[in-house]
């Protein structure tokens, strides 16, 4: 079941990548930056009012969050270790010079898709998909990333489409 709906997803998201990148250009030269918010806002809320995390978590298998200094100390202290010993047991420096983990899935990733730090987890994991932060206009491409790793993210930008009757 879960594996048919991310296939389903991909070939979705595959199909209207070139729309979606139309989409995204008109949505920056022609919505207000705090009209985009007032639009995109609700529609967060209302697709994750019916959607379960739980049953996707393609987030946690296939991108891993930036770790941030505060991240890192908040983390180890909860698993009761040294945060050096953390950064060195469960994370690299990428390119960007940021902190990341070292392998995909999370490592914190349980079988039935529960997070193990949930209560501690990274502030990026936190505000994923971020659809719902002010100043949507400054992460649209970040928002255009995240229609590929999140079929909520994917509903929120196709019900935005209908809204703005885009075609």
């Amino acid at each position: 079941m879960q594996n048919h709906f991310l296939v389903q997803h991909k070939e979705q998201t595959k199909l209207k990548s070139k729309e979606n990148q139309q989409f995204f250009k008109h949505l920056k030269k022609k919505i207000k930056p705090k009209v985009l918010d007032k639009l995109i806002h609700p529609l967060h809320e209302e697709v994750f009012a019916c959607t379960d995390c739980l049953e996707c978590a393609n987030c946690c298998t296939t991108t891993g969050p930036l770790f941030t200094d505060k991240d890192i100390s908040r983390i180890a202290k909860y698993l009761k270790i040294k945060p050096s010993k953390f950064t060195e047991k469960h994370l690299r420096i990428d390119e960007d010079r940021d902190y990341v983990l070292q392998t995909l899935p999370c490592v914190f990733l349980g079988e039935d898709n529960y997070c193990s730090i949930y209560d501690v987890r990274p502030k990026a994991c936190r505000e994923f998909p971020h659809t719902d932060r002010i100043k949507q206009h400054q992460l649209l491409k970040l928002t255009q990333k995240n229609i590929e790793v999140c079929p909520a993210v994917f509903s929120i930008i196709e019900k935005l489409k209908k809204y703005l009757k885009y075609e």
